[in-house]
């Protein structure tokens, strides 16, 4: 039988923040999920708080098992684990929120990257062979995640790729953890849906956007 996007296995690696909501998210959009942690035992209570859906595996399990894989971890930590896991995530769809910010030591937080750098485009170049990637989920505060999921009209979460064949899967996976899918355009445009571009709740936009706000406020930038 053929897989479609919405029966594609997801798994969360790593339960912080951003992490738990995401794999809250998609729960309450009725799409089961696959929980990971580096300590199996707080992953446990996590999947148990929510329900059937939630299956904890081990991080090496979750990967094997998974089509696509939730990288909910520091960025300065990902190409570590890129490289731990590599064999593991050869033809994954790895989905990466991270923002590549660190404490500025002034009560704020400062990118640890060059200006005009982005994270999505650094982790496309350490990819494991056949893996492809998506810059999705960072968009967003943990708290706003969470608020602004599954409400009436949909707000939107933007995504960047290279590959427009994982499109379908990434937009699934947006809709079932309830927000609308907009998509600004290959990896080279990562740069504005990470923390203090102009499409990052913590950047210019400073807010979550309807569909039709997204359109009139940025589709004439948007690369297609």
């Amino acid at each position: 039988m053929t897989q479609t996007a919405s029966n594609l296995k997801i798994a969360v690696i790593g339960l912080g923040n951003i992490g738990q909501v995401v794999a809250t998210n998609l729960v309450k959009g009725n799409r089961p999920v696959i929980v990971a942690g580096r300590t199996l035992s707080k992953a446990q209570e996590f999947a148990g708080k929510l329900g059937k859906l939630a299956r904890v595996l081990t991080i090496d399990e979750a990967i094997k098992e998974a089509d696509i894989v939730v990288l909910s971890i520091w960025f300065s930590t990902i190409k570590e684990f890129l490289v731990q896991y590599a064999e593991a995530l050869q033809g994954k769809i790895i989905i990466d929120p991270s923002n590549p910010i660190a404490p500025d030591g002034k009560g704020g937080f400062a990118k640890i990257i060059g200006e005009q750098e982005s994270a999505g485009q650094i982790i496309a170049g350490l990819l494991p062979k056949g893996a492809k990637l998506a810059k999705v989920l960072g968009t967003l505060g943990a708290a706003t995640l969470a608020n602004a999921a599954h409400q009436q009209p949909a707000q939107v979460l933007f995504y960047a790729t290279d590959d427009t064949s994982i499109n379908e899967a990434i937009e699934s996976l947006i809709l079932d953890s309830g927000f609308a899918p907009f998509r600004v355009g290959a990896l080279d445009q990562s740069i504005r849906i990470e923390v203090f571009g102009d499409l990052h709740e913590f950047g210019a936009l400073g807010k979550t956007v309807t569909l039709e706000e997204a359109k009139e406020k940025v589709g004439e930038k948007v690369a297609l």
